[in-house]
């Protein structure tokens, strides 16, 4: 059982939860995630780490209340524990000195930009960040990516505050003024990341994306999470999650997310998971 150490909102449907997690706070890296599961026969889900603090032995997660195990986690306080907590999962961000980089959030994507934009910076890069939300009211981690950048923007698409357009307008943006750009980060939705990527494929930019395919066990074993990259499958859970944006099968990822549309609307609409896995022991 894994303790509940503080769980604060952020924005409307968006929570911040620190937990207690000694062996993994201890071992975490940047792009790292772990498999989570509230309760007993639960549904199994990946979530990325946002932060650590190994000396505490906590981890901390941001979860957007989008399916019902989410919506269910985002419903817990303080104080209260998680069944299970598997991790770190998954393959590191790759750091190193590129020169100028550009990470990019798309919502509530910015909360696993913003570990990755912290090691680059680290690594001695000169960081530039564009975080972009739908509105004012759901930026998140404004003050924690300004801390790790040399240059820190946000955008909105209704103009609510920061610049008024898309991540891809102000990457476009710099990009226009001659600056040379070495590496760009992109982790949102998947046609946010898309566009990220056919802005900077002209220019022979290399970009990286995090996928967020269906995971079931996050150790390979399942096949669920599997992608095209460069015209062969890749498993995000152990290959992955961050590829070569420029190779990602964006449409097959798009269509693969949309499998499960049907039955992740009748379990919410009922209340009740049943895990087929432990039917089937």
């Amino acid at each position: 059982m894994y303790r509940i150490v503080s769980a604060i909102f952020l924005a409307e449907n968006i929570k911040k939860f620190v937990i207690e997690a000694p062996r993994v706070a201890k071992k975490r890296m940047a792009g790292q995630f772990v498999m989570l599961r509230i309760e007993e026969n639960g549904e199994r889900f990946p979530l990325t780490i946002a932060d650590s603090d190994p000396e505490n032995g906590t981890i901390t997660l941001i979860v957007q209340g989008a399916g019902k195990s989410t919506r269910a986690l985002n419903g817990m306080e303080a104080g209260e524990m998680i069944s299970d907590l598997v991790g770190p999962l998954g393959t590191p961000s790759h750091i190193e000195y590129f020169g100028t980089a550009v990470s990019i959030g798309g919502g509530v994507g910015t909360a696993i930009a913003y570990p990755t934009a912290a090691a680059l910076k680290a690594a001695g890069n000169y960081v530039i960040t564009i975080n972009g939300a739908r509105t004012k009211e759901l930026v998140i981690l404004e003050d924690e990516m300004k801390a790790v950048s040399d240059e820190a923007y946000i955008t909105t698409d209704d103009g609510s505050y920061g610049i008024s357009g898309f991540v891809t307008q102000k990457l476009q943006e710099l990009i226009d003024t001659g600056r040379k750009i070495d590496f760009v980060l992109a982790i949102g939705p998947i046609p946010m990341m898309k566009a990220v990527a056919e802005v900077t494929r002209p220019y022979g930019i290399k970009t990286v994306v995090s996928l967020n395919p269906i995971m079931i066990d996050g150790t390979g074993m399942c096949g669920g999470c599997r992608v095209t990259v460069g015209n062969e499958i890749k498993f995000a859970c152990v290959d992955g999650p961050e590829f070569d944006a420029h190779l990602v099968d964006f449409k097959n990822l798009a269509d693969r997310n949309r499998i499960y549309l049907k039955e992740e609307k009748e379990s919410a609409e009922s209340g009740v998971h049943h895990c087929r896995l432990t039917e089937q022991m």
